[in-house]
């Protein structure tokens, strides 16, 4: 108090309208993020659809400005609903990692809007240049607005948090990965200044060198005292945790922000995340990825609508096959199998039949090359995969997906299921036609434990990264890796 009032009035004025400017920011990007949010979605609305109402303003075709009128509002609503699933206006676009997530989002807007104009056949009512012109032009200007945004967020924190320095204290790995990625980020409005590591793994060499080394907790503490350090990031690995709660007693006097980075990575996790429900911090480990809100809309939009069209695409090829499927032996043309879906149900999966009738077996045997069971018919169809058309009817039903896992048969789950870690878990999305594994090369028979390994570990990334452009990337791959000599 004695400092304070010996202070020029002039500069207790000015740390006070300095003051004021911080927490103004801190409001603005804390308590109204919800409307930030809402402001930013409304600012990418405008730059998407602007180049094309200033073709509606400005341009001569005045006998389609309805159809471009109807197609601004759609991109709108489409906008609305695929943003969100690329975290479009919850996190930051910062960085050319940045532009590429708004890349992707914009590219499925506007793939969705292809299949809207091709299922209404309404593509040919608008000028294919104007559509190339909007596409880019659209998408840079939202570039220029996630820039500007970027700049102010980062302006508005460090004036919100004044930029500090950090310390990182911790044992293990997570320490020095969290100090990479911090001394990576030329976004970041702190400093990281030491890493203080109580394993003394003596890896300082992993460290960028401006960033101290330190072993000992009163190293620590002076340094602390030293270079005014303002957070302190606690990294444990989970076996260590009990610490956590003598670290924080040991720096909560010290006037510094503590933050605790649990070591998750230590989990065999699926599509983890951190959230906050009833103002208590949750740290999801395994949860199904796209079958909530608006990402279960676009995904089942995208199946439903691509798969209904396919049949339309297709039917005189399903005529033909089924008429060479009956004419091959006798039995039905359609093959139904029950197999285990989506979250522990269970449908009939469809396909052309390939082998010829017999007995059902208590287990099933995976075809093999030169299987006497397999129809002539029934080999060519299995090598171009053309018995899995029916399938597209899964799709429109619901029971599948166009992309996810294969189905496998149910005394193939049970088999597995004990022997590889997690095979299981592909279980959390809808089965699929086609997937990662698939067009990697794993498909057809599994001869030992080790390719089934590699197929479920490819699963298991498509679940970890799902997004409706990984989607559409496997389908326009799989028709380039359809013949495959493991196929039979």
């Amino acid at each position: 108090m004695t400092a304070a009032r010996e202070l020029p009035q002039q500069l207790i004025n000015y740390r006070e309208q300095h003051d004021s400017a911080r927490m103004s920011h801190k409001r603005l990007l804390q308590t109204h993020s919800s409307v930030y949010q809402w402001i930013e979605y409304g600012l990418y609305l405008i730059a998407g659809v602007a180049p094309l109402l200033a073709h509606i303003t400005f341009g001569s075709e005045y006998y389609l400005h309805s159809t471009y009128r109807y197609l601004a509002v759609v991109t709108c609503l489409l906008m609305i609903i695929v943003y969100p699933t690329f975290g479009i206006g919850r996190r930051s676009l910062r960085g050319f990692a940045g532009l590429r997530r708004l890349f992707n989002a914009w590219g499925a807007v506007l793939l969705l809007l292809a299949a809207v104009g091709f299922a209404t056949k309404s593509s040919d009512d608008v000028s294919r240049l104007i559509m190339i012109f909007w596409a880019i032009s659209g998408f840079c200007l939202q570039g220029l607005v996630a820039v500007a945004l970027a700049r102010y967020k980062l302006h508005a924190h460090r004036v919100a948090s004044e930029a500090c320095n950090s310390v990182i204290v911790g044992s293990g790995d997570i320490v020095y990965q969290l100090a990479s990625r911090m001394a990576g980020n030329i976004w970041l409005d702190e400093k990281l200044v030491a890493v203080c590591d109580f394993s003394n793994s003596q890896r300082a060499y992993d460290l960028p060198t401006d960033v101290r080394s330190i072993f000992n907790h009163d190293d620590l503490i002076s340094l602390i005292d030293k270079k005014e350090v303002k957070r302190v990031y606690i990294a444990l690995s989970m076996k260590e945790t009990p610490q956590l709660l003598e670290q924080y007693n040991a720096l909560k006097e010290k006037m510094v922000d503590i933050i605790w980075v649990p070591d998750i990575y230590e989990f065999e996790l699926l599509n983890h995340c951190v959230r906050e429900m009833a103002g208590l911090p949750l740290i999801t480990l395994n949860e199904t990825p796209h079958y909530s809100g608006a990402r279960n809309f676009v995904k089942n939009a995208f199946d439903r609508v691509s798969a209904a069209i396919l049949i339309a695409l297709l039917s005189p090829v399903f005529l033909v096959l089924a008429f060479l499927v009956k004419r091959s032996s006798e039995g039905p043309v359609i093959f139904k199998q029950e197999r285990d879906g989506w979250d522990g149900s269970t449908f009939k999966v469809w396909k052309f039949r390939s082998m010829f009738v017999h007995q059902p077996e208590t287990v099933v045997k995976q075809a093999c090359k030169d299987d006497p069971r397999i129809t002539r018919i029934g080999n060519f169809l299995r090598k171009s995969s053309l018995d899995e058309l029916p399938q597209l009817f899964n799709v429109l039903f619901g029971t599948m997906s166009l992309v996810g896992p294969r189905p496998h048969a149910i005394s193939h789950n049970d088999f597995y299921g004990d022997k590889i870690k997690q095979y299981m878990a592909r279980g959390r999305v809808k089965p699929g036609m086609t997937g990662l594994a698939q067009i990697r090369g794993y498909r057809g028979e599994t001869a030992d434990i080790s390719e089934m390994e590699d197929r479920v570990r490819c699963d298991l990334e498509y679940i970890n990264r799902w997004s409706i452009l990984l989607d559409i990337k496997i389908l326009l791959l799989t028709p380039f890796r359809l013949a495959s000599k493991k196929a039979y």
